[in-house]
Order: structure tokens, then sequence, then C-alpha cells
């Protein structure tokens, strides 16, 4: 009960707020669409900082280029709700819920705006297990005939078992269990399951047999060509790059500074890393030195991937299409990683020199890569191949054939 009088009175002084400022919006002023589309995620597309962010942020380019116009709400609390993103996606020509107030003077919240414009729209794309959960009747009880795509951005019960079986936790499992109990129910309600890579689908068909409909939308990603790239001789150092609010990479760097480093620093001791990702915490900015160089946050990351050497990321356990993968090899820049940092992607039979799955083959591997560099231009120029099948190319076809 306290809770909700709180909240009243927070959404309240909002309202007061956005009033006094003249904060109005129509949210249907300027529909020039046949066809729209409603994504829910956890927040707005953060495009530069997450791979997740990133393929939210393409499907939305590849939808407006083919006039299916986006509804895009972030389920913030109304008055937390603070994005730096917000005006980007609204120039794109997206229709972006922000807090505002009708010409009474009522705050119009999430729930109104989905009044507003559910009437306008013609498919539900939901994000994530809960964000499915949440929204699914809201939207069948406004709109019962609605399609509505359950996008399970990666399978987590399958992150969460490999977890649980990696660190012999239990109470993990449990976390695991629950998340399988929750996403067969949505692929159960789901006119469409999305998931990220056909292995995580053929993973799904083990639990969940409805096959006609699974498609699969993976990350998108160009081949970046490079009319004058850095040399092998003139390249050095390691490149890691992951955001640390996703807990398999806080893991993987804790690997890589207690284990794989300093096995590699006995023979190659000149060789640095440098670790670049979003919201370090501190167990992870404690780890800085000259050699193992956490830096962060960077806008611009391609400097790293044109000068770097090696790209290496020895993720334990995770599920999906991991976009920092397909990151480096939009460079051309050969990397080191696991089987389940490498699981989507083909590398044919380079993968022995790809994959390592304990601390000694990652370190040969990265040996291997630094002093070969013929078996390293060979990686380099065989990443186009690699990549074609997440080009956007490929996926708008796929996208198309669910929104057309």
């Amino acid at each position: 009960m306290y809770k909700a009088i709180k909240l009243y009175f927070r959404l309240q002084k909002l309202a007061r707020k956005l009033k006094k400022e003249g904060k109005k919006i129509d949210f249907l002023s300027e529909l020039k669409y046949d066809s729209y589309v409603l994504i829910v995620d956890v927040k707005i597309p953060e495009f530069n900082k997450d791979s997740g962010s990133r393929r939210l942020t393409e499907i939305i380019k590849i939808l407006l280029k083919n006039k299916v116009g986006v509804f895009l709400l972030a389920d913030f609390k109304e008055y937390r709700y603070k994005s730096d993103y917000i005006e980007i996606f609204k120039e794109m020509g997206v229709v972006v819920y922000e807090p505002a107030v009708d010409n009474k003077g009522k705050l119009i919240t999430k729930n109104e705006f989905l009044k507003i414009i559910l009437p306008k729209v013609h498919f539900a794309w939901l994000h994530r297990p809960e964000i499915f959960e949440k929204y699914f009747p809201i939207v069948k009880i406004t709109k019962p005939d609605m399609k509505v795509f359950f996008d399970m951005v990666d399978f987590h019960y399958l992150r969460f078992k490999r977890e649980s079986e990696l660190l012999k936790d239990p109470k993990i499992m449990e976390v695991a269990n629950k998340y399988l109990n929750l996403e067969l129910d949505n692929c159960k309600k789901a006119d469409k399951i999305i998931v990220i890579s056909d292995l995580e689908g053929k993973t799904l068909k083990d639990y969940y047999n409805e096959e006609s409909k699974i498609i699969t939308i993976g990350n998108i990603h160009q081949f970046i060509k490079n009319e004058n790239p850095v040399s092998f001789e003139d390249r050095k150092d390691l490149l890691f790059i992951g955001g640390f609010d996703h807990k398999p990479n806080v893991d993987a760097v804790e690997y890589l500074y207690e284990e794989i480093m300093p096995s590699l620093w006995k023979s190659q001791p000149e060789i640095s890393i440098s670790i670049i990702g979003s919201n370090p915490p501190d167990s992870i900015l404690k780890l800085h030195s000259d050699k193992f160089k956490i830096i962060g946050y960077v806008k611009d990351v391609s400097p790293y991937f044109l000068n770097s050497k090696i790209f290496v990321a020895p993720l334990r356990y995770g599920a999906g299409i991991k976009g920092k993968i397909g990151q480096s090899i939009e460079f051309g820049l050969p990397l080191v990683t696991t089987n389940i940092g490498a699981e989507g992607f083909d590398f044919g039979e380079n993968t022995q020199y790809i994959v390592g799955n304990t601390s000694q083959e990652i370190v040969m591997n990265i040996l291997l890569l630094y002093q070969n560099q013929e078996i390293w231009n060979k990686i380099s120029s065989e990443s186009e191949k690699v990549i074609e099948p997440f080009s956007s190319q490929t996926i708008e076809q796929k996208i198309l054939c669910l929104v057309k």
C-alpha cells in the first residue's frame, strides 16, 4: 500500500513538471505508414554499448527502410524515463514513448500510450521473457487478433544452466528451470518465436516442438572493407570487448586475468590486452595495469579492431550469438574464443585455430596466431565469407517474412 501511494505522488509530481515544461506529445500526429510494429524491450537500445541493442537498432532500420513504422516502448518506470538515445530514434522516424501530458495536463503513462497507439499497430515484437509475459496480455486485451512475436534474444534457460554447471551452483539451476517454464509458456502463446541462431533454435526444439513457429533472426553484421589495412607486422597486442552488465563478460575478463594472461606472459611478456566495455564494476576496474588495460566504454572502437593483432573472448557460459565475435569478424580481425563464443558461426577448417576450451588451448591458439602470419592472413581473408549469413540483406528477408 505504501509503495502504491509513493508511486502515485511520484507520478503526480512528474505530471506537474511536464506540464510546466509544456511537454505535450501527440503520438499519432505524424503517422505515415500503412503498417506499424510495436517493439517493447527493457530499455531504449544503446546501440554502441551492447550487442542486443545493436541488433534491435538494425532491425528497426530494416523495418523503416521497408515502410513499416515502429512504435518503441522501453519498460522503464515513468519517473526514471531518461535516455540520450530517444532523440536519435525519433530522428530516424520512430515513434518513441516518453512521459508527457495530454491537453488536460494528465500524465500519459505507458499503459495510456498503448491504448492510444495499439489500434494502429499490426504486430507486437516483444523482447525477452519477462517483457513478453508482462505485455502479451495487455496487447491481447486491447487487440485480440494482433500477431505477437516472442524474441527470445537468447535462450535464458540455457545461459543459466551453463552458469550453474560451471560454478556448480544448484541455486542457479533453480533460476534456469524457472526461465525454462516461462520461456516455454511464452512460446505457446506467441504467433512466432524469434531465436538468435539456428543452433539455439535446434536446442529449443528439444523442449518445444512446434517448429513452424520458430524463425532465426540473428545479429546483423556487414563486413568492413579496408583499402589500407594495418599489416600483420604492424599490429600488436590483444583486445576484448563486452558490456559488463552481462555477467558472462565479467567472468571472461576474470578468467583472462587469473589464468590466460599469466600463462601467456610466461613466453610472451611484452603482450598487453585492452579491455573495452561499458559499466565495468569495481572488481574489474581494480585489475587495471600497464599490460591489462581496463579501458571502459569507448564511443568509437574501430581503432582498437584495426590495430590489435588478435581478438580474445574466452566465454565460459552464455547463450545465443555473441555480438563481440561478429564485430571482430566484421573487421577481419582473427580471434580466439571458446565453443560458447563460437556458437552460430561457421569457421570451417579454421575452427582448430580459433576455438579452445581450456586455458592451455586458448593460450596455444593465441601464440599460434600471434606468430604465424600465414594462418593469421588466411583467417582474416575468409572473414567476409564467415559473416555473410549475418548480412543485412539476409536478415532483411527474414524480417519481411514476419511483417509483410
